[in-house]
């Protein structure tokens, strides 16, 4: 975990191959199974998915780009389909970067704060992504078996 007053990190290691989790973190009804401010979405097309926070009930929308080459998502967000912006970034290492072997990966949720962010809602953000690479652990860990 790196945290600094504008930016966070929160890893995870994983028991599945590096291209699994990237299908996973870009799949955006799956984030609705672990993103605890976008719970239990729904796919409203154009690669858009729409949830809900566990906080407030608030609806929220998620555009989850991938990028198979660097091994990352963007993670555009916002108050509505037409106001979503880049916020969050996932990246998945494979585990021969860092001496394990291609059976298993790091994965890495990253966060910047934005200037409107009051220390409340940074805190929550950085504990979020600290139990959110938790629940994605887990349920790849699920998937290794099925």
């Amino acid at each position: 975990m790196t945290t600094s007053p504008e930016m966070h990190c929160a890893s995870a290691l994983c028991r599945v191959p590096a291209a699994r989790a990237l299908a996973f973190l870009a799949d955006g009804v799956r984030l609705g199974d672990w993103a605890l401010g976008c719970w239990q979405t729904r796919d409203v097309g154009n690669g858009v998915v729409q949830g809900h926070s566990l906080f407030d009930g608030q609806p929220g929308w998620v555009r989850p780009i991938a990028d198979a080459a660097r091994m990352t998502v963007t993670y555009h967000v916002g108050g509505s389909p037409e106001m979503l912006s880049p916020r969050i970034h996932a990246t998945v290492e494979p585990g021969s970067a860092f001496g394990e072997g291609d059976d298993r990966c790091r994965i890495s949720l990253h966060a910047s704060r934005t200037p409107d962010m009051n220390d409340d809602r940074w805190l929550r953000l950085v504990r979020c992504h600290e139990v959110e690479v938790l629940l994605i652990q887990s349920q790849l860990a699920r998937t290794a078996t099925d």
